[in-house]
């Protein structure tokens, strides 16, 4: 194999690292002297030192054999210290494939609020396994079970917690960690200033930032964009992102891709805000009259998360869960609303064929609302399921992001099993 770590990547890929984006898998790649980089949908840095490795996350506990091996390719050194970037099951989970037999046990070092999200996946694991059955496009039965084991499977704790900033030495290698709110309030980014490595965790994915998700906790933008300023000013030579492919050997380009991020974040959340403050019109309505800044770049597609969702996590932080909509305050419960919906349209039937048109006609927004209704009024009629099933599909196959493509997709794995609600 080639030792250029660009013809490395481009031939365990075969893809540039702009189209080998969130879903790449790969490695490893030594990306700088005795650092090396794999990723099984998320992303392994291990940092080779005269003491032991230090480890930039340890991916799904699932997964995590697999990119335990692509690093033991490289280097046969123990785990002196493993380094959490933020709490989520697909980073913080797979310690324990990475650790030599008889090693002493490493050192874990995570920022503070980490063992609380341990503790609430704990105690929510149906909640986040369903919650994730739809994310990924499916519904929760029995082929959830592994989605719902996942978040009981007790991580390895951390043995060191910090606040804001953290310096570290290991085998005469330093290494500075600092705290950012951004897809999580637990996150830590990394800097190793010998080795010019930048590990941004997950506040950089290659893909739009991830600070929308529907069905996820309050993220935070306007905190995101401040630490992609604070990465962009170090000058790094490599950027070792939570998802995707490094960038190797090309400073202005990385300093590009973390300023245009912050750009496009800050832009959004202040004409969010400016919406939200000419009156605090219903929710819906802001989200339509926010205009989405120009994110033409390949690294702000998107393909996982996108604007509207980041637009409404703005509007939940500043604004509350009410939707501003009176009826919305105390509403009545769906199904007496969609039986007199479907009353007035002559039936279920009738509503769900109302649907049909419409969305013939081009409006598939307006409908679903009506295809919901008709579900929620005659679960039971095969007619209606199939209709409704039809237009989620159809709706699916027209988004961009994976966000939205799978959470339609889940809605008519729904509707064809007569549940209105996922």
């Amino acid at each position: 194999m080639s030792e250029n770590p660009t013809e490395q990547f481009q031939q365990l890929g075969g893809r540039s690292p702009e189209e080998a984006t969130f879903f790449w898998s790969g490695g490893p790649i030594e990306v700088a002297p005795r650092t090396f980089f794999q990723c099984a949908f998320s992303s392994c840095t291990g940092f080779e030192t005269d003491e032991g490795l230090v480890l930039v996350d340890t991916g799904l506990a699932r997964l995590a054999p697999n990119l335990a091996a692509r690093l033991r390719e490289r280097t046969q050194a123990p785990v002196h210290t493993a380094i959490y970037t933020h709490g989520h099951v697909d980073h913080a989970y797979g310690l324990e494939a990475f650790l030599l037999p008889g090693q002493a046990a490493p050192r874990v070092v995570a920022q503070r609020a980490v063992p609380e999200r341990f503790a609430r996946y704990a105690l929510t694991a149906g909640h986040n396994a369903a919650v994730n059955a739809r994310q990924f496009g499916g519904t929760v039965g029995d082929a959830n079970r592994a989605a719902y084991e996942s978040f009981r499977i007790a991580p390895t704790p951390p043995t060191l917690l910090y606040d804001n900033r953290l310096e570290l030495e290991v085998g005469s290698v330093r290494f500075e960690l600092f705290h950012a709110r951004g897809e999580t309030d637990d996150h830590t980014w990394l800097w190793c200033p010998e080795r010019g490595v930048l590990c941004t965790g997950d506040l950089f994915i290659w893909v739009m930032p991830n600070a929308g998700n529907p069905q996820k906790a309050q993220r935070y933008p306007w905190d995101w964009a401040r630490a992609l300023r604070d990465m962009a000013e170090l000058g790094a030579s490599t950027l070792c992102p939570g998802h995707g492919g490094p960038i190797v050997g090309e400073p202005a380009k990385i300093r590009k891709m973390l300023t245009s991020s912050a750009d496009f974040l800050e832009a959004l959340v202040a004409r969010t805000l400016a919406v939200l403050e000419d009156g605090s019109p219903p929710h819906v309505d802001i989200v339509r009259r926010v205009e989405i800044p120009p994110h033409d770049a390949p690294w702000l597609q998107p393909l996982y998360d996108e604007a509207e969702f980041i637009i409404r996590n703005v509007i939940r932080y500043y604004g509350g869960w009410w939707t501003g909509r009176p009826s919305e305050l105390k509403p009545s419960p769906r199904e007496a609303v969609a039986a007199e919906i479907a009353a007035i349209a002559g039936g279920a039937r009738a509503l769900a064929e109302r649907a049909e048109r419409v969305a013939t006609a081009g409006d598939l927004r307006s409908a679903c609302h009506l295809a919901d209704y008709a579900l929620e009024a005659d679960p039971h009629d095969a007619g209606v399921r199939e209709l409704v099933a039809a237009l989620y599909e159809q709706r699916a196959a027209g988004e961009s992001s994976l966000m939205a493509r799978n959470l339609f997709r889940s809605a008519a794995s729904y509707a064809r099993e007569g549940r209105p609600f996922a």
